[in-house]
């Protein structure tokens, strides 16, 4: 059996991870493309080449009074100590040889960014992200300041608090937060061959279901919804 995730963690980082098993191996895209929500501790006055605690470390003591928290779409350079690929490797890899190589600036939304508390040089901070945003770049970006502490506390509508490794959430019913068409069991039938069934709910990516099952995941093709990824109808 296929077993996967929805986004790993970075090595000094705790909190949620969405493991993925069997069918839902074949629906990952829609899990990783969810925003994430974190709570972070940043030291301030202080510079990592990592952007966390796990780098060297250098103190500058240049403390800001006021923190500029950014929000709405940004355009985001990966850190050096990265997964990245450039030039067909790891950025991480290039860093670690002493290599000064850069990641082209990418696209990121930070949905919110707030200040929960401050004490001296710490300051709780809590953001909401699209995927694929470093929150330790969002932090060393603050100015002279590494993420000393980061902790992943939701993905999409999935909490840390209702996080328990035994739990096990029906796919369909993990993937709610697509819309659903319900179908009749001749669609059904026709759907599980990869005939397309009448658009009748909007959205890039429909659940198409019968009887609570889900049959497929379909998306638009002019006034049909065609199907992506089928599964058994005990899905």
């Amino acid at each position: 059996m296929k077993v996967g995730h929805a986004g790993t963690l970075d090595p000094f980082a705790t909190g949620l991870l969405l493991v993925l098993v069997g069918s839902a191996t074949r629906v990952q895209r829609f899990f990783m493309a969810l925003p994430k929500t974190y709570r972070a501790v940043a030291r301030l006055g202080w510079v990592s080449d990592t952007g966390d605690r796990d780098g060297e470390l250098a103190h500058t003591g240049r403390v800001p009074e006021e923190l500029h928290l950014p929000v709405g779409e940004l355009m985001q350079r990966p850190p050096a100590y990265s997964a990245v690929k450039v030039g067909g490797e790891r950025l991480y890899k290039k860093a670690r040889r002493g290599e000064a190589v850069e990641a082209a600036p990418r696209p990121v939304t930070v949905y919110r960014f707030e200040e929960l508390w401050r004490e001296g040089e710490r300051v709780g901070l809590e953001i909401e992200c699209s995927s694929g945003t470093y929150v330790r770049q969002l932090v060393a970006d603050l100015g002279d300041a590494y993420c000393e502490e980061l902790e992943r506390t939701a993905i999409g509508s999935f909490s840390l608090s209702d996080a328990d490794e035994s739990r096990v959430v029906p796919l369909n019913a993990a993937l709610s937060f697509l819309p659903e068409q319900e179908i009749d069991e001749e669609e059904a039938r026709r759907v599980s061959h990869g005939m397309a069934a009448p658009l009748e709910v909007a959205g890039a990516a429909v659940r198409l279901v019968h009887s609570d099952s889900l049959i497929a995941i379909a998306e638009p093709d002019g006034q049909l919804l065609k199907p992506k990824i089928v599964f058994q109808s005990d899905s």
